[in-house]
């Protein structure tokens, strides 16, 4: 069974910082990892995502700057750094893993709050 499984979520003051994980079951080296978050009340957006080797990062503008996304292939993990952290950045995080000839899988979501 494909899984990911995100962790590191929780309850932290505004400018705080978390660092998010996503560990799969399988091998990400064909992946590309996206993050995304959803707030209540509303859509689901992209946060940030890495390139199969790491090599390409992009960032949604509410997060340039304070987010950093990075990989270690070798514990099929990804992580998310979240500095300086806003009330409006209080969502349900998920990870997905996309790969054109894989398919594409995500995880069950770990929640962020940020407030004082």
């Amino acid at each position: 069974q494909l899984q990911l499984v995100e962790s590191g979520g929780g309850l932290v003051q505004p400018g705080g910082s978390l660092r998010l994980s996503c560990t799969a079951s399988f091998t990400l080296d064909y992946y590309a990892i996206g993050w995304f978050r959803q707030a209540p009340g509303k859509e689901r957006e992209g946060v940030s995502c890495i390139s199969s080797s790491g090599g390409t990062t992009n960032f949604a503008d509410s997060v340039k700057g304070r987010f950093t996304i990075s990989r270690d292939n070798a514990k099929n993990t990804v992580y998310l750094l979240m500095n300086s952290l806003k009330p409006e950045d209080t969502a349900v995080y998920y990870c997905n893993a996309d790969s054109r000839w894989r398919g594409n899988h995500w995880g069950q979501g770990t929640q962020v709050t940020v407030s004082s």
